[in-house]
């Protein structure tokens, strides 16, 4: 909620590979980049090479800052042939006449200190450990800095620090988590400690990106603060419109569920052309098809996507879920959206996302997408595939219906021996709409509503049962009074 309080320390204590290293060197990098701070980097562990290798692929040249003198290393990884050290060998004087003579050559603001534990886990006299780092913490204050200081954690059930540090170091404290959940891995980031502000509680996730380092998704820190819009907007299909009362909402969330073969994707065309229609941009994210087979299928229906993108009206981002994880689909999605700023956002399909991730990280996807669509104020469509080919939910349902403005049900109906289609309008906030639910067919020009179905039950559920119908049980009985027919029963 602002930053780190200037002048504090901050421990960041986490398990092996989930970020530290890369979150105190992006400390140091923003100084420099955005406010022209200098910066001091204190390493116990990789040598200063290493860390200048291994950062350039996020974008930081240090070599080039050290060039300029906004950044300076203080070398205090240790000879390889060391084991254990006394702490009466080991002269912290000198290590921190160093650490404050690079801070004034740099005019730094900023230092940072990874890992500490790599100096202590020599030291065989561990009762004076925390004495040292006390005099550590109160060096960096009285050179008015603010430091991040980095620290391992043995497990996930292990405590925050091995020696105390939250209680004799840090002002704040932070713990970063590389957590294996249902065979697939999440880096999650949590503030445990923060003196003197307000902060988000609880777990946030974050990825670790080429050329932008840790990128955090606040979820807690999104708020329901949207408008809510009473322009009406076209499905892309005339007879879909009516049922709608009009029409989508400008700003609405859109969930289409129904089994495969089912024409999802032909709506969601259906969608992508009505917007292009009316002069919108489009762009539609799909996990399912290739780009060329999402055109091959378009055409077919007589809609011409290749033409929509000629004219900058459409953009398709293809990717298979597995290629990524949830996170880092969920930041280049909304990477495409500020690029290329639609009105109109499609996705295709949520369930093959689904199969990616665990339960709670799919929700947490849903939340962040709907929340970015929904305060960008532009329509967004998403499918979803039920397992069942007759009725039946998806886990998918379960995550997004809550948060949806519509939701469109679209199922295979069994009669007489023959598999039919039907549509229907579940749920639509703030508007009236058709219950019935419709046949429809398709054909090569998309997806056509026919009439109500009649006299059955039992569609949405998958468990269909054909009534008789009361008029037509009341005139047989006028003439002789026959028993209907077993089938008709």
């Amino acid at each position: 909620m602002g930053g780190l309080p200037k002048g504090a320390t901050t421990l960041v204590s986490g398990t092996a590979g989930s970020g530290k290293t890369v979150l105190a060197t992006q400390f140091l990098a923003e100084g420099i980049q955005k406010f022209d701070e200098g910066a001091v980097f204190v390493t116990f562990e990789e040598t200063p090479g290493a860390i200048r290798k291994h950062m350039r692929g996020f974008g930081w040249d240090i070599a080039a800052w050290e060039e300029a003198g906004k950044w300076a290393f203080v070398n205090a990884v240790s000879p390889p042939d060391r084991e254990t050290v006394e702490l009466g060998d080991f002269d912290f004087a000198a290590l921190l006449a160093r650490v404050e003579n690079a801070v004034r050559k740099t005019n730094a603001r900023r230092v940072s200190i990874d890992s500490i534990y790599a100096l202590f886990d020599q030291f065989e006299n561990k009762k004076l450990i925390r004495r040292e780092l006390q005099r550590i913490a109160s060096m960096m204050r009285e050179m008015d800095v603010t430091t991040i200081i980095t620290a391992e954690r043995d497990d996930e059930d292990a405590p925050v620090t091995r020696y105390g540090l939250e209680q004799f170091v840090a002002d704040n404290v932070v713990i970063m988590r590389n957590v294996r959940d249902q065979e697939k891995r999440r880096r999650m980031i949590e503030i445990l400690k923060f003196r003197g502000t307000m902060h988000q509680k609880g777990d946030s996730a974050f990825t670790i990106l080429p050329d932008q380092g840790l990128v955090i998704i606040p979820l807690s820190a999104m708020e329901l603060e949207m408008k809510s819009s009473t322009v009406r907007i076209t499905s892309g299909n005339d007879d879909l419109d009516k049922t709608l009362g009009g029409g989508f909402f400008r700003d609405s969330i859109i969930l289409v569920s129904g089994a495969t073969g089912n024409g999802k994707t032909l709506l969601t065309a259906h969608f992508i052309d009505g917007g292009a229609k009316q002069g919108e941009k489009c762009l539609l994210f799909a996990f399912e098809e290739s780009r060329e087979q999402l055109m091959r299928n378009a055409t077919g229906w007589g809609i011409d996507f290749e033409q929509m993108e000629a004219d900058g009206l459409l953009r398709i981002v293809c990717a298979y879920p597995e290629t990524a994880s949830l996170e880092d689909h969920l930041i280049r999605m909304k990477h495409e959206m500020d690029e290329f700023q639609p009105q109109r956002i499609a996705v295709d399909s949520l369930s093959a996302l689904e199969r990616v991730s665990t339960i709670k990280s799919f929700r947490e996807f849903i939340i962040a997408m709907t929340s970015w669509i929904k305060h960008a104020e532009v329509a967004g469509f998403f499918t979803s595939t039920t397992a069942a080919l007759m009725g039946g939910t998806s886990i998918t349902e379960t995550h997004i219906s809550t948060i949806t403005d519509t939701i469109l049900l679209m199922r295979y109906v069994e009669l007489w021996g023959q598999m039919r289609r039907g549509l229907t309008v579940l749920k639509m906030r703030g508007s009236r709409h058709d219950k019935d639910i419709f046949e429809y067919s398709i054909d090569e020009t998309g997806i056509h509503l026919e009439k109500p179905f009649r006299d059955v039950s039992g569609i949405i559920s998958g468990h269909m049962a054909i009534s008789s119908n009361p008029e037509v049980d009341r005139i047989t009985g006028m003439f002789g009074g026959a028993e209907p027919a077993e089938s008709d029963q």
